[in-house]
């Protein structure tokens, strides 16, 4: 499997040329780990199944709220929910969750100068 051209690559001018009829699912993809709540409960998830009252306990938020956090990732499908008697179980439904994490957390290290400077993505509480 041949993987995606980074900026500077010889295959960049290539994988320009070819349109891409997937960015609005792409952006989704994205803006569904864009809220850190999200973040914190997929990555406590991916080293094992949790209930709902474990997720509430980790997040530190209500149990209303995270059960909204909770239904965005399995209604796109980060996590998976299982029916325990009376209580949910939740897991990671793809492992590659666990690569995607991994990677978005190298990349935000390396570049959190720039993202700390980015004036069109504030920090959470930045009036910017």
């Amino acid at each position: 499997m041949k993987t995606p051209a980074l900026a500077g690559s010889p295959d960049t001018a290539a994988a320009a040329e070819v349109p891409c009829i997937h960015l609005d699912t792409t952006a989704r993809f994205f803006r569904a780990l864009a809220d850190p709540t999200r973040l914190k409960l997929l990555e406590f998830i991916q080293r094992g199944e949790r209930t709902s009252a474990e997720c509430v306990e980790h997040a530190g938020i209500s149990q209303p709220r995270v059960s909204v956090h909770l239904s965005c990732l399995v209604d796109c499908g980060y996590v998976t929910a299982r029916r325990d008697g009376k209580k949910l179980r939740y897991s990671v439904g793809d492992p590659r969750v666990a690569d995607l994490i991994m990677l978005a957390r190298s990349l935000a290290a390396d570049n959190a100068a720039a993202l700390d400077c980015c004036p069109r993505i504030p920090a959470k509480g930045d009036p910017r």
